[in-house]
């Protein structure tokens, strides 16, 4: 494969794997991964398996759900390794204290790729938790936040956060956003990768 073919799997993995999660195609989104790959995400750091199962599960529930959209990428390759990051943007619809309301993270996917056999496929994805929002459906209805919960995350994703909280989920406090020692360990580790 030439440098632009390899770039081109890379971009259909990335872009294949937000329809195919959106979409609830889960033997294609299987397609993204390596066996061993890991998915990190707020309320998830493990097996990409045990993500797909949880993530179908609660697609087959009706109320909350989670879409992804996404922008630009950038693809560092060296060899048979890379680095991409992709802007991508997290819109969550549920309720707070019942209250329908719309949650939007911004950010981006930074995702280690390896080929193995001539395929290339995740080996781990990590999001960037840049800047999030909270909009009610019906602006004349508001619900009082728990100050408490929503100090307690970063200002990346505070909020969806905090309906993930409220949902239930154990969310991690420390991943990383915009700026901080979380973003410069990751891209130690992804530095590390293609070295």
């Amino acid at each position: 494969m030439s440098e632009a073919d390899d770039r081109r799997a890379i971009r259909d993995i990335i872009e294949g794997w937000a329809i195919w999660r959106d979409s609830g195609d889960w033997e294609k989104l299987r397609s993204c991964w390596h066996s061993d790959a890991i998915m990190n995400a707020t309320w998830f750091q493990g097996s990409y398996e045990i993500f797909m199962d949880n993530a179908k599960k609660a697609f087959d529930k009706a109320g909350a759900f989670s879409i992804h959209f996404l922008g630009g990428t950038v693809i560092e390759l060296k060899g048979q390794r890379a680095i991409a990051q992709t802007k991508m943007m997290i819109s969550s619809r549920d309720k707070v204290d019942g209250v329908d309301c719309d949650v939007v993270c911004t950010g981006r996917f930074y995702d280690f790729f390896e080929q193995r056999n001539g395929r290339w496929a995740i080996v781990e994805r990590q999001p960037i938790y840049e800047k999030d929002r909270f909009d009610a459906l019906d602006p004349r209805q508001f619900p009082t936040f728990d100050q408490t919960i929503l100090d307690s995350f970063p200002v990346g994703y505070r909020h969806l956060a905090y309906i993930q909280v409220k949902r239930g989920l154990p969310v991690k406090r420390d991943m990383p956003g915009l700026r901080g020692p979380e973003v410069e360990a990751l891209y130690a580790r992804g530095a590390a990768w293609l070295a």
